[in-house]
């Protein structure tokens, strides 16, 4: 009989170690998006909150960031429905919660941590950090995600 991977198990039932470890560092929830009035549709942006590291797709101050970045979101168990439909639809977190399993170059899967960025997933070199943008011109930085 084969153990099953802990990413098979309910996302309320994991320990925070194995919660954090499911975030395979693409980067793309530490960019700006904007969402439509209208239609409720999500538009992700190039450009990344203060602490975003282009370099290596991480927080720079992941510990604090909720207390530095106005408006961060802290996502958990408790937090990901309501918030799942404005994560990207790599996200492992939303593809769990919707039923959808990990990505076969998830680093979860691959074993290797640099999967994502061979996958064209992550936005490693491709953002501009938000001081660089003024409000009025974040419409001129969506950009589509693969």
């Amino acid at each position: 009989m084969s153990k099953r991977p802990f990413w098979e198990k309910p996302l309320g039932a994991m320990s925070v170690a194995e919660w954090e470890s499911l975030c395979d560092g693409c980067g793309r929830c530490c960019v700006v998006k904007l969402e439509d009035e209208y239609t409720g549709e999500i538009h992700y942006t190039d450009v990344a909150c203060r602490l975003f590291d282009d370099a290596t797709c991480r927080c720079g101050n992941y510990a604090l960031r909720a207390k530095l970045v106005t408006g961060c979101v802290v996502l958990t168990p408790a937090t990901l429905p309501e918030i799942a439909y404005w994560l990207p639809e790599t996200c492992a977190y939303r593809r769990l919660h919707e039923g959808r399993g990990l990505a076969s170059w998830h680093p979860l899967i691959s074993g290797d941590p640099d999967s994502v960025h061979r996958a064209g997933i992550s936005l490693r070199g491709k953002t501009v950090p938000e001081w660089e943008v003024a409000e009025d011109e974040l419409e001129d930085h969506v950009v589509a995600l693969p």
